[in-house]
């Protein structure tokens, strides 16, 4: 399947605008351009490439989020029709994951799995985060740079999730890995056939990981939420071992990805808008409102699929029941008609109900960690690294269409007034 160019004059006549432009190299530095086009022209529009209306305005986007069915795991069926077979093990995964889940089951499974997360017991975790962030850093100070993702942003939350699972922490850059390959099959709409094979085998690695851990907690249990789903009961019975790996799967996955992607990209939205930089160095108690604005300003995730449960009016638009829906939150929070000059970063922003962790029922239980993580993480860098700068000034950005992240961030500082900072 190709890429159809956009040039002004077409896009203009709302032609050809596809989900597929997010892999022009241009626009994947800068989707909020293709956004802005996309939402003018047609807020509600039907995207043939992907086959699925594509949702840009806030207020239809909650609506999506409100109303639409997250059970969309893909039939053995329509994956042979649309020629992605290799699919099948990730969605014989996903029909057991929580995040494609509607119902009694899901809002069970999710009260498990937010038990872990509330605020209270994220609050406990303050003390971890803050001598992670501090011990990453110590280990580059004496250079003088930095790859902000290898080197910081992909181990403080994998340390940290880890920690929270119950598994050995210095596995951490293993599951990275397969979380890495696994990541390019979420979110996008074209996939590498040089790459499938090496993509299924992270996936099986990782299962095979999550079962052997879950041998070893049968014999000496812990206070991880692992064991917690392994040993929970929903409606007098317990998970399958097939359950608990999915659904553990689904938690690893959002603890790498959506707090990567927040502190590497909001820390280069930093740079490059120096008087917030200065703003937030100098006034670090703004901190909350501040990663509020960098996750709206730079949403991690940038969009997520429902299937309409009966047919609907949206936007003018009528949905037939079954259809796809793809709600692409990154656009919704940059709309004008919700958020004052939404180009602007601004970093005290009010009335900020940003939709990067989604809405209503499946908003995301991970959350309340991810700001505290994102809290520390952007103190800890803005007081310890000194006179920061970017040593590569156009960074490239992974092809993902759907999990907005960089491949590599490097960055440069004085090492001799950041050690004594």
């Amino acid at each position: 399947m190709n890429v159809v160019s956009i040039s002004p004059s077409v896009a203009a006549q709302g032609k050809t605008l596809s989900l597929l432009e997010l892999l022009r190299p241009d626009f994947l530095a800068a989707p909020e351009r293709f956004y802005r086009i996309l939402r003018e022209v047609d807020p509600v529009h039907w995207d043939p490439y992907v086959h699925a209306w594509v949702v840009t305005g806030y207020r239809e986007a909650t609506t999506v989020l409100g109303h639409c069915s997250a059970d969309r795991s893909p039939t053995p069926e329509h994956l042979e029709m649309l020629e992605l077979s290799f699919f099948k093990p990730f969605a014989e995964t996903m029909k057991r994951q929580m995040l494609f889940m509607d119902g009694p089951m899901h809002a069970r499974l999710r009260g498990l799995c937010s038990a872990a997360f509330t605020a209270k017991r994220v609050d406990q975790l303050r003390a971890l985060i803050e001598q992670v962030a501090n011990e990453l850093l110590d280990k580059v100070m004496a250079s003088g740079r930095m790859d902000m993702i290898a080197d910081f942003a992909a181990p403080l939350p994998a340390i940290v999730t880890a920690k929270l699972l119950g598994i050995p922490v210095e596995d951490h850059e293993q599951i990275g890995t397969w979380v890495n390959d696994i990541a390019e099959v979420h979110g996008n709409f074209q996939h590498d056939p040089d790459r499938v094979t090496e993509v299924l085998q992270s996936l099986e690695n990782l299962k095979i990981y999550i079962s052997e851990r879950m041998n070893e907690l049968r014999r000496l249990p812990n206070a991880g939420l692992i064991c917690s789903l392994m040993t929970a009961e929903i409606d007098g019975t317990r998970l399958s071992d097939d359950e608990v790996v999915a659904n553990t799967i689904v938690m690893i996955i959002g603890g790498h990805e959506t707090t990567t992607n927040l502190i590497a990209s909001g820390f280069l939205t930093l740079l490059r808008n120096g008087d917030a930089f200065e703003q937030l160095r100098c006034h670090p108690e703004i901190i909350c409102t501040a990663v509020e604005e960098l996750l709206r300003y730079e949403s991690p995730v940038q969009h997520t699929a429902r299937i309409a449960p009966d047919n609907m009016l949206l936007g003018g638009k009528t949905l037939t029941k079954g259809s796809k829906v793809v709600a692409v939150l990154a656009a919704a929070n940059r709309d004008p008609g919700r958020f004052p000059n939404p180009d602007r970063l601004d970093l005290l922003r009010c009335d900020n109900h940003h939709l990067a962790f989604g809405w209503a029922g499946h908003f995301c239980f991970g959350a309340p960690l991810a700001r505290v993580e994102g809290q520390i993480a952007f103190n800890t860098l803005l007081r310890r690294l000194q006179n920061p700068f970017l040593i590569v000034q156009e960074p490239r950005w992974r092809l993902n269409a759907g999990l907005r992240g960089l491949t590599r961030l490097l960055i440069g500082f004085d090492p001799r007034v950041s050690a004594q900072a």
